[in-house]
């Protein structure tokens, strides 16, 4: 079978033929039909992941697709099921075996490339909202990088959660994407002063910050007394230092979330969380944005789209 594989971290990915996977005790075996891609792909690729596999390793934190078969002696969805899985790695293949405590039944009415675009981003934003920062109705909610890959969801769950959403993004296009998304107010980074828009419309109750550098800095200073800033991704590829005095002096809280650290230590919030979620989306309340659908051979293009800020929303790959 075929799968988009790094082989060491001094050369580019590439598709390689390789054996099947036989399911072990306790895994099942997928035939992958949809991959989503993250910016932590790209991370991996150069080993800077802090779940970085060793090489060799399939790309792919995220997946859906059938059942194809169990391991012996193991209990689990029955073959032909539809699943969504997070495992971390091993999506950019025909096939793969996964712990079966790892998939997730999805909705008859979900298709195969919106389950691969949902756990992560969605799961992602919910957590953060609403077990981090404990958002309430009627707060402002300061959205980074708002037509990315979870940027965007971020916006339609505000929404969801009754807040006022300042979306912000580069360029008329994206934001336009997130103004669809429910997006009340639009700040365009390219050409307008973060700070200065958002102390305009009052300030942030809740930064969500996948983008880092100078856009965090920005929106930390346009913070109102109290307000919750979540760092989620650097895209930006800056790492912003945080001024603890200036949090001392408005009451400000920082909260760090790694969405995929909750499988090691409180799986039950992911389960919770993932159970609003797809009841929300078959009750027609959400529905992901997928800007780019594309073959395994041109995954590159996919993770080079991704690099290069040129999607929105999220780029779904089709073994």
């Amino acid at each position: 079978m075929r799968a988009f594989q790094v082989r060491d971290f001094t050369t580019k990915p590439d598709i390689y033929d390789i054996p099947e996977p036989v399911p072990a005790p306790g895994e099942a075996r997928v035939t992958i039909q949809a991959c989503g891609l993250n910016f932590a792909d790209l991370l991996m690729m150069k080993g800077r992941y802090q779940d970085t596999p060793k090489p060799p390793f399939t790309l792919g934190l995220e997946m859906a697709g059938t059942v194809e078969s169990l391991g012996k002696d193991t209990t689990g969805p029955a073959p032909g099921a539809r699943v969504a899985i997070y495992s971390g790695s091993g999506g950019l293949a025909e096939k793969g075996c996964f712990p079966v405590d790892r998939l997730v039944p999805i909705p008859d009415e979900m298709s195969f490339e919106h389950a691969a675009a949902f756990q992560i981003a969605y799961g992602t934003s919910h957590v953060a909202l609403k077990h981090r920062a404990r958002m309430q109705p009627g707060e402002t909610l300061l959205v980074l990088g708002a037509a990315g890959g979870v940027g965007l969801t971020a916006v339609e769950i505000g929404k969801l959660m009754g807040a006022t959403v300042i979306a912000c993004a580069r360029g008329a296009d994206k934001l336009e994407v997130a103004r669809q998304a429910g997006a009340d107010h639009l700040i365009d980074a390219k050409t307008q002063d973060i700070r200065a828009e958002v102390k305009a419309l009052g300030g942030a109750d809740v930064v969500y910050d996948p983008v880092g550098g100078d856009q965090w800095e920005a929106a930390f200073r346009a913070c109102k007394p109290e307000a919750r800033l979540i760092p989620i991704g650097f895209a930006s590829g800056e790492v912003p230092q945080i001024p603890a005095n200036h949090m001392l002096v408005k009451n400000l809280t920082v909260l760090g979330l790694y969405w995929g650290g909750y499988l090691k230590f409180a799986p039950a919030v992911l389960t919770e969380s993932m159970t609003e979620l797809f009841q929300w989306y078959a009750e027609g309340k959400l529905r992901p944005h997928v800007s780019h659908v594309l073959p395994l051979d041109r995954a590159a293009e996919g993770l080079e789209l991704l690099k290069s800020r040129k999607s929105t929303g999220k780029v779904v790959i089709t073994p």
